[in-house]
């Protein structure tokens, strides 16, 4: 028998049991959507974190005050906030050479207010180098230093849109509070970040007008930041960098040896290998559910085709009577698991695509990245199972003998 003749043989057994071999193909095709869905799923997740990686920077340290509580649940009072200080900040940048960019900051929220117009927003006073660790340019006008006043400001791309529509709005005066500033700048749109918060609503000024201007009265410590942010030159530096910074600041802070900081060090390139660890792990464990399922869907296949071998012994030993080999035979029954996982495959990438597009559609919450490459892995798997799972009731159907199987009825 040829090809065509064993195909031919094979697509007319199954249509005479077109509602068995569909529900046989069901395993398959569930198991196949099933690796597709879900890694897409996992790598377009892990690609959202490359670009969280991006933004956040993987070189780079922030330092936070560590607010500790008093015996008794009791907070300390407000101005232990502001552990931190600008001489923190010229310590490190003059003490540690390997620290290229620098800044403290202070942050708030208020109404950015520009003639009738208003708009509730965040602000960020910082010095310059605050714009390139965080990954920040100026679209359009100038920086702080080229600006040369210290009542100044950059805003963001949504500040831009709602205060001034289609203008730039640079050389207006805006008001944050009451504080009047002028616009030298509007920083490049960054959209949304991983966790949905929109960053271009944002007001950037420089660091000591924040203090001295919209901070003033809130009793702040002489000098005082809210938050340290750095980057050093090479990402091999960061975890001595973070030792000497760490050392540096018990000392300044006068810490006795054993107490705890009054500051925390955070290396954003450890919490992100944390996260993107996780995220492998999880897309590992997603596909490895939706393997097990094809497994199952394989299984299914050789039940049925053992079964089918069982029911069919008079028309093999019939078969052979009449000049069909052991290998005609076992063509045959492989050639019908195989179109079982063949089309069970086929549909299943069709479903898998189009479920994964549906999920990406219907909730941007799961980020989707299609991969030819697994779709192509799905549809080689597929054809494996078949052969694997095909090959032993193939095997069993052609070592039948034909006088044994004539004698069943």
């Amino acid at each position: 028998m040829n090809f065509a003749d064993v195909l031919r043989t094979a697509l007319f057994a199954l249509r005479g049991n077109w509602m068995r071999s569909a529900l046989t193909s069901l395993g398959v095709i569930i198991g196949i959507a099933s690796v597709i869905v879900m890694v897409s799923v996992g790598q377009g997740t892990q690609a959202e974190i490359d670009k969280m990686v991006a933004g956040l920077g993987s070189q780079r340290l922030d330092i936070s005050p560590n607010v500790a509580r008093a015996s008794g649940g009791v907070r300390m009072a407000a101005s232990s906030f502001y552990t931190l200080t600008q001489g923190d900040v010229d310590a490190i940048r003059s003490e540690i050479p390997e620290v290229q960019y620098i800044s403290g900051s202070l942050r708030g929220s208020s109404q950015v207010v520009y003639a009738e117009r208003n708009w509730n927003s965040s602000w960020q006073g910082v010095d310059p180098d605050y714009l390139v660790i965080n990954g920040w340019s100026v679209a359009e006008g100038v920086g702080f230093e080229e600006a040369g006043d210290d009542k100044v400001a950059l805003i963001g791309e949504t500040i831009r849109r709602e205060l001034f529509g289609d203008e730039s709005g640079i050389g207006e005066t805006i008001r944050i509070g009451r504080v009047p500033l002028t616009v030298v700048g509007t920083l490049a749109p960054k959209g949304q970040s991983s966790w949905g918060r929109d960053q271009d609503e944002i007001v950037m000024v420089p660091l000591e007008t924040a203090r001295r201007r919209l901070m003033g009265s809130m009793g702040m410590p002489p000098g005082a930041v809210m938050e340290i942010s750095l980057a050093v030159d090479d990402p091999d530096d960061l975890g001595y960098v973070q030792g000497e910074i760490e050392s540096l600041l018990r000392q300044r802070h006068r810490i006795a040896p054993g107490a705890e900081d009054d500051f925390r060090v955070r290396n954003m390139s450890e919490i992100v290998a944390t996260r993107t660890a996780t995220t492998r792990l999880m897309s590992w464990l997603l596909g490895a559910v939706a393997t097990i399922s094809l497994i199952v869907g394989g299984i299914g296949i050789m039940n049925i085709m053992l079964v089918s071998v069982t029911e069919r012994i008079r028309e093999i030993g019939l078969r052979m009577a009449v000049g069909a080999g052991p290998s005609d035979i076992r063509r045959q029954f492989l050639a019908e698991a195989m179109l079982l996982s063949l089309g069970g495959g086929l549909l299943g990438i069709l479903i898998g695509i189009g479920g994964a597009l549906l999920v990406g559609q219907f909730n941007s919450d799961l980020p989707v990245q299609l991969n030819g490459r697994v779709i192509a892995l799905a549809a080689g798997f597929s054809i494996a199972t078949g052969l694997f799972f095909g090959y032993y009731p193939a095997r069993k159907a052609s070592q039948l003998d034909p006088i044994e199987a004539l004698r069943q009825q």
